[in-house]
């Protein structure tokens, strides 16, 4: 293009009638807008290329991770797969370390679970066959708490010599040259990661397609999304190809998923596990902070993850991430809660089904002895679309950017801050020690996600006030709560009806809250959460 404005710049300064000079004009505007025509043809063609390669990378570890599986299952016809399936987390370590199981018998049930899953949902992005080189060697990690679990983990975590393209065609063929923190302290732990999972394309979107792997549906209905970012995850471990599973949550991407496919997901305190290795569609935004946390069936699960990522592996490996155990003194306790609790936000209303599914957990939380104390969170007019939206993307757009100078960042840095400092003060005025709350869901419609971020403030204010939380599923979507859409109040209704029209049996969730650092206490609320649920189902 360079060269074709020299030529422009040279016909400028020769002398000639004005129609030759207009007609050579012409002639080098027509070869200008040819060399453009060319170069995207190009670029496409190059992307096109690089999507085939990753398809083709995809579809051969799966090949080659079914023809491991068929090989294990000629010479051990005996293995009962669908037992080890049923078994929880707790249950398989127990048995691992016992030695009533292998673990290559739990692998290799899983490994054909998950291929049978991907089949139905497309949720896998390449099975990680250095898995079965680890497998052969495991044994030496057999004090770890996740001895021989296999563990899935999300496509923007890195393993060594496999892409982390966060569904971006230009981040293919740039495979890590390490795995990041927590794989290495999975690995010495005894776990095997073997999977890596779908996410949607830049990451910023609570849906599950890119343009290289395609979509993800739900496990519970193919019609729905299984939400996101973190909807791979979400996808397996909801359709039973997974134990346990790593995602990262900054507006609700472990959570979402958790809710939409009706499984466990935990965003913890951001910085209390490492993210080196984690990869964020861009770098520097610091107003909105990212967390990578667990996905499981139960909370136990969760529970069990975070006591093995906190050890003094994970903090000899990253010394920004503070020394501090899992308390499981605090997880374990007993003693009477007081617990804020809402139905509604003032901001935007949850569907009828989630807004129930915090009604009954609250009775059955008060039957048991916990107090509760009607709580609102702050100024929620204000902070959705200047606090977090803005901050979120300040750096994301280039109109955004170009927007929000230095001082103008730097100002809602401080407003963030004293955000946080006012729902701190509020809090504790209100004399609680965790929170009650609704989550998005149920799963949407296809391409909803897309035309309506209602209710995604119940998830994001949380990644913006960096306080823990997690997602228990506790109900399913009844005939009554579809029903009861006649009388939704709020102003983006319709679409709201509309994303999730047709949910009747889908999972119903609710959300546990805590003060920054209080991981420990969110996932005990959401324990005794689960178990009451559990109970009251008997």
């Amino acid at each position: 293009m360079q060269a074709l404005q020299n030529i422009q710049d040279f016909l400028k300064g020769v002398k000639m009638d004005s129609q030759r000079a207009a007609l050579l004009t012409g002639v080098v505007c027509a070869v200008g807008s040819v060399v453009v025509l060319v170069k995207k043809i190009s670029s496409h063609r190059k992307a096109e290329e690089k999507i085939r390669r990753a398809k083709n990378r995809r579809d051969e570890s799966l090949q080659r991770g079914e023809q491991a599986v068929l090989r294990y299952k000629e010479l051990h016809p005996t293995t009962d797969s669908s037992f080890i399936l049923g078994l929880s987390l707790s249950e398989v370590t127990k048995q691992l370390k016992e030695g009533s199981l292998t673990p290559e018998d739990v692998f290799y049930s899983y490994m054909e679970k998950t291929l049978t899953v991907n089949q139905k949902l497309n949720c896998c992005t390449e099975i990680l066959l250095e898995s079965l080189d680890q497998l052969t060697t495991v044994g030496s990690n057999k004090d770890g708490l996740l001895y021989g679990v296999p563990v899935s983990i999300k496509e923007n975590i890195a393993f060594k010599n496999h892409d982390c393209s966060c569904g971006v065609v230009i981040n293919l063929d740039q495979p890590a040259e390490k795995d990041s923190v927590l794989v290495q302290v999975l690995k010495k732990q005894g776990a095997i990661p073997f999977v890596k999972t779908n996410l949607p394309q830049a990451l910023l979107s609570y849906d599950c397609s890119n343009p290289i792997y395609g979509q993800t549906v739900n496990p519970h209905n193919p019609q729905k999304t299984s939400g996101g970012s973190s909807g791979g995850e979400g996808a397996l471990i909801g359709g039973g190809g997974s134990l346990l599973g790593i995602g990262t949550d900054i507006g609700g991407s472990i959570r979402i998923p958790a809710s939409f496919c009706g499984i466990c997901g935990f965003k913890p305190t951001a910085g209390r596990l490492s993210s080196q290795g984690v990869r964020p569609i861009y770098r520097g935004q610091k107003t909105v902070s990212s967390s990578p946390g667990p996905m499981a069936r139960d909370v136990d699960s969760l529970a069990l993850c975070m006591q093995a990522l906190l050890c003094d592996h994970m903090f000899s490996l990253d010394p920004t991430v503070p020394p501090l155990p899992f308390n499981m003194e605090i997880y374990r306790s007993s003693k009477p809660l007081r617990i804020g609790y809402l139905e509604s936000d003032g901001y935007t209303h949850p569907s009828p089904s989630m807004a129930r599914g915090v009604r009954e957990v609250k009775a059955l939380l008060e039957q048991a002895g916990h107090t509760f104390v009607p709580y609102c969170p702050l100024k929620m007019d204000e902070i959705v679309p200047e606090l977090w939206l803005r901050g979120l993307l300040a750096d994301g757009t280039t109109t955004l950017l170009q927007k929000l100078s230095v001082p103008e960042l730097w100002k809602q840095h401080a407003a963030v801050e004293d955000y946080i400092q006012e729902t701190i003060a509020h809090w504790r005025s209100c004399n609680i020690d965790v929170l009650l709350c609704p989550v998005i869901g149920p799963a949407y419609n296809f391409l909803y996600c897309g035309k309506t971020s209602v209710n995604t403030n119940y998830t994001f204010v949380y990644n913006l006030l960096n306080f823990p939380a997690g997602v228990v599923t506790v109900s399913t979507v009844t005939a009554e709560d579809e029903e009861e859409f006649e009388h939704y109040p709020d102003k983006f209704d319709k679409v709201l009806k509309e994303a999730v029209t047709g949910g009747e049996g889908l999972p119903v969730a609710v959300q546990c809250v805590a003060l920054p650092w209080q991981d420990e206490l969110c996932l005990r609320l959401m324990k005794e959460v689960e178990q009451l649920v559990k109970e009251s189902k008997k």
